[in-house]
């Protein structure tokens, strides 16, 4: 056999100090051990510590005969050379076996292959079991199971199925282990059925499962929403080991549950691992239970098992994304304390900063891990060059790409994508350019660098560059995919283009690509903004259809919520019983496009009697559908009658959300109900809610015509603490709203004097910002500079609403 492609470096030498004497020591010392001694204290040290090359010596020189011709103590020589990584030296013993004697028997031959196996070259050990034939041996079960185990290792499932065929025609009987290893290699593989039926025929040959094969199916079929197998472990009596409990944690997706297997466990003396306390760790997490994901870290340090990189890291970024940097700072300074500081942990600081784009203090961070000691990855370096090209810092974006591949192992094609992405945004496009820089760092392009690029040429309506990079795919051998084709058909439907999309779309046909129901809302979309006619609308529905487009919920929904949008009512309830009449249920979606389409053209009894409808048919109506129903009467200027509707949603354990509470308040607004507007706006501030800008407008035009405006200037000084920017609306009814109040009479001349002042200074700041005034407030501002003494003010005044525009 040849061996020259297994050579590898031999390993260090061992790090325990008596395993360094004994190297030392002459073989003659050996001799002093009986024959029976030698063989079995030397061998195990030998393959445990590394101590291969004395006892080969010692095996061939000092023993006696009949021990020499043993091939029990070869086959133990050559797993401990594999063990050890030295395969080329057990391949060297089994060549020699062969010409010297003694013969290898089968455990000789699966001892070797289990090796190749471990060592990750199932090839050659597929070879080896035609060797087997060769010196009038038979496989055994041994030889088939590890080689399924190591097919599925690798994801080739099916050559592990057809080693399991061959296994089975020649006679020998599959065991637990066989039918496990195929069992999570089709799990792996993502087919559970396929896994259900092997354990199925597991029970029917009379194999009973273990905890490794429950704990592979349970792993998978809770990813699939389904738990009926720990029920059977409990019957059979298998023993639920830490194995199978770490599965069922992993897999249940409730925390509450988790806590109690955790419970369980303890009660069976189950010992939980820092894997099980992971899974309730990040099942916390994900939930926002922040504190209660502390506590379980508290409780595994008090039972003296030290939380690992991931429980850390997983605890960070919960944090970090709910905006309590502080308690993240601390975690990763007690991180750092016990040595866990890693990469990892670092790229949820990035993320974080990248994320609200303060990329200075990504920067220092990361600066102050590397005067630790820490040496950033590929990863980190790339997360902080798109954080700065994000926030339009190109200089620092190109410093960290020469930094990383000064420090790093260089670009990767992710690295390299996220160059082009920055530098396309910035309105660099020289394709030429990136594919030379690509071919010398030795890198091909992939479906996302030219997805990069043709969104960028798109977004800069350059089409026929666009498609240019289309074609040029094909000379990377790449197909477009699912990401090209929205790419193009959003930028042609944007452009308004219907009939380029659709040439688009038919021209995807040819390498099978179908429209979808992101497409198909894409283009009504489109056509809808371009022609307002349901036929033409439909038409393109049809077509879209006829290209393969399934017609299912989703684009039924699209295509009402399409019609009710432009206020074809009509037409979209007859697409409507199309689509029962189909045996295509109605959702929640359906019966809201509906509602908001019957509201938008003021039909309110036809809008309550769709929702009556969709109660009888057992959707029930979300907070989105009370909103839709509560902006109808609001633009009826019936929100009197939404107190019935308000209940409801009480009723249903329905939260009111910032929406609701807008239409509230911006519906009493306008019938003049302060009492009302006041006690819903301080009802959303306590709630946690901003209001829109023209939620607060309505407030302020209450507080104007009831010549409040003390209260109106103090809500939009509140409006800018809260970051909620007045619009000229917001201006506009501040300005009238002073000047009729300088109009009261009986008013002092300095009352009067102040309250227009007060109007002139918000004109300007009005004109500062941009803002066109209204016909109103242009009026008022004229009758007041129209009076005795502001002649200069007027001429002032006037330029600026020139250079406005203003007319």
């Amino acid at each position: 056999m040849n061996t020259l492609f297994l050579r590898k470096i031999t390993p260090q030498s061992s790090p325990f100090p008596w395993v360094q004497l004994l190297r030392k020591l002459p073989l003659s010392t050996f001799r002093r051990f009986p024959t029976s001694q030698a063989t079995q204290f030397l061998f195990p040290a030998a393959i445990l510590q590394r101590f291969l090359p004395k006892m080969k010596r010692y095996l061939n020189t000092y023993l006696h005969t009949d021990i020499r011709n043993s091939v029990e103590h070869f086959y133990v020589l050559i797993d401990g050379y594999c063990r050890n990584g030295e395969i080329i030296r057990a391949v060297e013993l089994l060549e020699g076996m062969k010409t010297n004697g003694p013969a290898p028997d089968i455990v000789t031959y699966n001892t070797l292959i289990n090796g190749f196996c471990k060592f990750g070259d199932v090839f050659t050990a597929r070879k080896l079991t035609g060797e087997i034939f060769l010196v009038n041996l038979e496989p055994n079960a041994i030889t088939y199971t590890t080689l399924i185990d190591a097919y599925c290792k690798i994801q080739c499932v099916e050559d592990a199925l057809s080693m399991y065929d061959e296994m089975t025609v020649k006679g020998l009987v599959p065991d637990v282990v066989t039918y496990s290893c195929i069992m999570n290699g089709l799990c792996k593989s993502g087919k559970v059925e396929e896994a259900k039926s092997v354990f199925r025929e597991m029970e029917e040959v009379g194999v009973v499962p273990n905890h490794f094969s429950y704990a592979t199916l349970i792993d998978s079929l809770f990813k699939e929403g389904n738990a009926a197998f720990q029920g059977q472990m409990v019957v059979r009596e298998v023993v639920i080991d830490v194995v199978v409990y770490t599965a069922l944690m992993d897999g249940l997706g409730d925390v509450n549950k988790g806590e109690l297997l955790l419970q369980e466990m303890e009660e069976k003396c189950v010992s939980p691992n820092v894997v099980v306390y992971s899974s309730i760790v990040d099942g916390y997490t994900k939930k926002g239970l922040l504190n209660e994901a502390k506590n379980v870290m508290k409780k595994m340090v008090q039972r003296n098992i030290s939380p690992n990189v991931f429980v850390y890291g997983t605890l960070i970024d919960g944090y970090l994304k709910a905006g309590r940097q502080g308690i993240a700072l601390d975690l990763f300074q007690e991180m750092k304390s016990v040595g866990l500081e890693n990469s990892f942990v670092i790229d949820s600081f990035v993320n974080n900063f990248k994320r609200s784009g303060r990329m200075e203090e990504a920067n220092e961070l990361l600066k102050a891990m590397m005067s630790r000691g820490l040496v950033p990855d590929r990863v980190n370096y790339t997360s902080m060059m798109d954080g700065f090209f994000k926030v339009g810092k190109e200089l620092d974006a190109f410093n960290m790409a020469q930094e990383m591949t000064e420090k790093s192992s260089g670009f990767d094609i992710v690295a390299y994508n996220v160059l082009i992405n920055g530098l396309f945004k910035r309105g660099k496009y020289e394709s030429e350019t990136f594919y030379t820089g690509m071919r010398e760092l030795g890198l091909a392009p992939n479906s996302a660098t030219f997805n990069t690029m043709i969104n960028a040429y798109c977004k800069e309506g350059n089409l026929g560059n666009a498609l240019k990079l289309l074609n040029e795919m094909e000379s990377y051998a790449l197909k477009p995919n699912s990401i090209t084709r929205n790419i193009l058909v959003q930028r042609h439907c944007a452009a308004g283009e219907i009939e380029k999309t659709m040439d688009v779309l038919n021209d995807m046909l040819v390498i099978g690509f179908h429209p979808t129901p992101t497409t198909h809302k894409a283009v009504l979309d489109a056509s809808s903004s371009k022609s307002r006619r349901a036929d033409a609308i439909l038409c393109i529905h049809n077509r879209l259809l006829g290209m393969g487009l399934e017609l299912n919920l989703s684009t039924c929904n699209t295509l009402i919520s399409t019609l009710c949008r432009l206020g074809m009512v009509r037409r979209a309830t007859l697409v409507f019983k199309d689509m029962m009449g189909k045996g295509i249920s109605p959702d929640i979606i359906t019966y809201n496009a509906l509602i908001q389409g019957y509201c938008l053209s003021s039909h309110l009894k036809n809008a309550f009697s769709v929702h009556s409808q969709m109660l009888t048919e057992g959707v029930f109506p979300n907070v989105e559908t009370y909103n839709i129903l509560l902006r109808g009467l609001s633009a009826a200027s019936l929100i009197k009658d939404a107190a019935g509707l308000v209940n409801q949603m009480k009723e249903r354990g329905l939260i009111r959300n910032a929406d609701t509470y807008d239409t509230l308040l911006s519906g009493h607004g306008k019938i003049g109900n302060m009492k009302e507007c006041i006690k819903f706006y301080c009802e959303m501030i306590t709630k946690g809610f901003s209001p829109k800008t023209s939620t607060c407008n309505v407030l302020i035009s209450c507080f104007s015509m009831g010549t409040k405006m003390s209260q109106a200037k103090e809500l939009m000084r509140e409006m800018q603490l809260r970051g909620i920017p007045p619009n000229s609306s917001t201006y506009d009814i501040l300005i009238c709203g002073w000047y009729r109040l300088s109009k009261q009479p009986g008013l002092s001349k300095s009352l009067k004097r102040s309250y227009q002042s007060e109007a002139k200074r918000l004109f300007e700041e009005m004109n500062e910002k941009g803002f066109i005034p209204c016909e109103n407030t242009l009026a008022y501002i004229s009758f007041a500079l129209a009076e005795p003494g502001k002649k200069v003010d007027a001429q002032r005044i006037l330029n600026k609403l020139y250079k406005k525009k203003v007319k």
